[in-house]
C-alpha cells in the first residue's frame, strides 16, 4: 500500500489573499508528475491541507522549485498518518512567550546589552550553552525578588496561539511540557497562564530575596531537554511518532530533531536547519494546523 502524505499551508494575515492561488499551484505541480491530490480546507483563507496520494519523498520531488510559491505561507510535508501528536514539548523563551527572560532581567541590571549580546550568541550555538548560562546569571547577582515578579508582570507576553495550541492539544489527549534552559520562577507562572500538564527549567538560587548568582545544579540544556523527551515517550509508552517539539534556539535542536514532528519557530539558522517545518510568519496556532486540526476544534479563551 502507497503511503499518503500531506501538504499544509497557512497563511498569516499578510498572505491570506494568496493561499488559494498556491494551493492551486501545488495540486498543478503535483497532477505534472503524475500525482492525485486533494484539498482539504483547515480553516478558510488561512489554512489548508493537500492529501497526496504519494510518499513524502516522492512528493517532495514534484514539488521541488516551488520555493518562490511557498515562500509566503507556514508549510508542512509530512505523511498523513500520526499526524495528531500525543506528546507536546515546548520551549519558553521567544517560543511560548514572546522574550527572553533573562534579558529582561538584565535590563534592570543595567546590562541588557551584554547579556543579550550572549543570549544571541548562545541561541545561535556559537558559544558553549552551560557557560554563557553560568556567564548571565553571574550577572544578575543582587537582583531582588520583587524584579522578577515586576519582570513577570510586565515585560512577560504570551506568544499569540500559545494558549490554543496547548489548550487544544490537552482537549485531545496530549500530554504537554514546557521544557525551557531558563527559569523555574518564570516557568511556573508559564504553565499555569497556559495550561501545560508541566515544566521543567533551571533553579535560581537566592539568599535574603536577593539572587546569588548562580542556578541550582545541573543546568538544564539541550541533552536535559532530549532526556526529557525519551523519559516521557517511555512513561506515556508512546512511539517516537506521536510526539511534537518546537523551538528556537541552538538548545532545541536535539528535542526537534528526535521528535516525531519537530517544529522550528520564528528561529535561528540552525534551528530552522533542524526542523522538519518552520514557522517563519505566522503563530503556534499553525502548530495545530500541521496536526490537521480544524478550525472549530481549537479552544479559545
Amino acid at each position: 500500500m502507497t503511503q499518503s502524505s500531506v501538504l499544509t499551508l497557512v497563511a498569516d494575515h499578510t498572505a491570506r489573499g494568496d493561499i488559494r492561488n498556491g494551493a492551486d499551484s501545488l495540486q498543478k505541480a503535483l497532477a505534472n508528475a503524475g500525482i492525485e491530490s486533494r484539498l482539504d480546507w483547515l480553516a478558510e483563507e488561512i489554512a489548508v491541507d493537500a492529501l497526496i496520494e504519494a510518499p513524502v519523498e516522492a512528493a517532495k520531488a514534484a514539488l521541488d522549485g516551488m520555493d518562490a510559491m511557498l515562500a509566503p505561507f507556514d508549510f508542512c510535508l509530512q505523511p498523513q498518518a500520526d499526524r495528531r501528536k500525543k506528546l507536546f514539548l515546548a520551549d519558553m523563551d521567544s517560543t511560548i512567550i514572546t522574550v527572553e527572560c533573562i534579558d529582561e532581567l538584565a535590563d534592570f541590571a543595567g546590562l541588557r546589552a551584554e547579556v543579550s549580546t550572549i543570549t544571541e550568541k548562545a541561541m545561535n550555538g556559537l558559544l558553549d550553552f552551560n557557560d554563557a548560562f553560568r556567564e548571565r546569571v553571574a550577572m544578575l547577582k543582587g537582583l531582588r525578588r520583587e524584579v522578577l515578579e515586576q519582570v513577570y508582570r510586565e515585560r512577560v507576553t504570551l506568544t499569540p496561539g500559545a494558549k490554543e495550541l496547548v489548550r487544544t492539544m490537552r482537549a485531545h489527549g496530549t500530554y504537554t511540557a514546557l521544557v525551557s534552559g531558563g527559569f523555574t520562577f518564570f516557568t511556573g507562572r508559564v504553565k499555569e497562564d497556559v495550561g501545560f500538564d508541566m515544566h521543567m527549567s533551571n533553579e535560581l538560587l537566592f539568599e535574603d530575596d536577593a539572587l546569588t548568582g548562580v542556578a541550582a545544579e545541573p543546568i538544564l540544556n539541550s541533552s536535559a531537554k532530549l532526556k526529557t523527551l525519551n523519559r516521557l515517550l517511555t512513561e506515556k509508552s508512546l512511539p517516537r511518532e506521536a510526539s511534537l517539539a518546537v523551538g528556537d534556539g541552538a538548545n532545541d535542536i536535539p528535542m526537534i530533531e528526535a521528535a516525531g514532528l519537530g517544529v522550528a519557530f520564528h528561529a535561528k539558522a540552525k534551528a530552522a536547519a533542524a526542523a522538519d517545518a518552520e514557522i517563519r510568519h505566522g503563530d503556534l496556532t499553525g502548530l495545530l494546523y500541521f496536526q490537521g486540526y480544524r478550525a472549530d476544534e481549537i479552544v479559545r479563551d
